[in-house]
């Protein structure tokens, strides 16, 4: 489970098994994670974090979707 990023608190990453499922990030801190789609951005799923919170790392996987996306492609289709 590569990590791409860590802002903070939260670590960034996705899972190798997550080839077939279209880009997306997983987000977690603590023992909360919530999974956004990156293309177009939404959230998926969420377990732990509140609105806000969900907000703020909503608007961090805008800032940084140039780096995540290259790392998806570059981790799932080298």
């Amino acid at each position: 489970m590569p990590t791409i990023l860590r802002i903070g608190p939260y670590r960034f990453f996705f899972y190798a098994g997550d080839r077939n499922e279209p880009p997306h990030v997983h987000v977690e801190r603590d023992q909360n994670i919530a999974k956004f789609w990156l293309e177009p951005v939404r959230l998926h799923s969420s377990g732990g974090f509140n609105g806000n919170e969900l907000n703020r790392i909503q608007r961090l996987v805008v800032e940084y979707h140039e780096q995540l996306i290259k790392s998806w492609n570059d981790y799932f289709n080298p």
